[in-house]
């Protein structure tokens, strides 16, 4: 049985001074919009708003869409939250009449909307608002601006130590110092005395 869409609207609704569509992105449309991705709908559901005009038959789509998902870090591989915001733009043309001759001349003069065909009485927002989610998570996401990557054994271990312990880890060597301390050492160590032959 094939699934109803989560974003239908018939173009008949839709009057001389357009219509606003204002609607929840369920967290399960999220779930299947990034199944092929590293994004993880962790926070909820999204949220589209969107307005839609006629202009004869074709329907001009625009407004903005938004989800929270998680991604790892592109330094440190923590985990990020991140917000995507992708603007819709689009113009829906029957497919009846979206010959390859006539998409040319709508492509032509939509400006940076996408062509997208529809069956001449319901327009379908679910894939345009699953494409263009997708097409803004981050390629290499970061947990801030000044994130110093992936931490060594030894910062972890640091980090890791009882701060009731601090005072004493000050009063440790560092590993220059140690260094410099036995080479200093060598440096002066007294030299055997040889027994002169008689």
């Amino acid at each position: 049985m094939r699934k109803k869409p989560d974003f239908a609207i018939s173009v008949a609704d839709i009057d001389a001074s357009g219509k606003h569509v204002e609607a929840a992105i369920p967290v399960e449309f999220l779930r299947t919009a990034f199944e092929d991705s590293d994004a993880e709908p962790r926070f909820g559901d999204g949220h589209v708003d969107v307005m839609l005009f006629r202009s004869g038959p074709d329907v001009v789509v625009r407004g903005r869409a938004s989800a929270k998902v998680q991604l790892a870090c592109g330094r440190c591989l923590e985990p990020v939250e991140v917000t995507l915001a992708p603007e819709i733009s689009a113009l829906m043309v029957p497919a009846s009449k979206l010959s390859s001759a006539s998409k040319d001349e709508h492509e032509m003069g939509s400006g940076d909307a996408d062509v997208v065909p529809y069956d001449g009485e319901t327009v379908v927002l679910d894939e345009l608002l699953r494409d263009e989610l997708v097409l803004d998570v981050p390629m290499i996401p970061l947990c801030s601006e000044s994130c110093p990557g992936i931490s060594t054994q030894a910062q972890v271990a640091e980090r890791a130590v009882d701060p009731r312990l601090a005072p004493l880890m000050a009063l440790k060597p560092s590993k220059a110092q140690a260094k410099v301390g036995v080479l200093t050492a060598h440096r002066f160590k007294p030299k055997k005395k040889t027994k002169k032959k008689e």
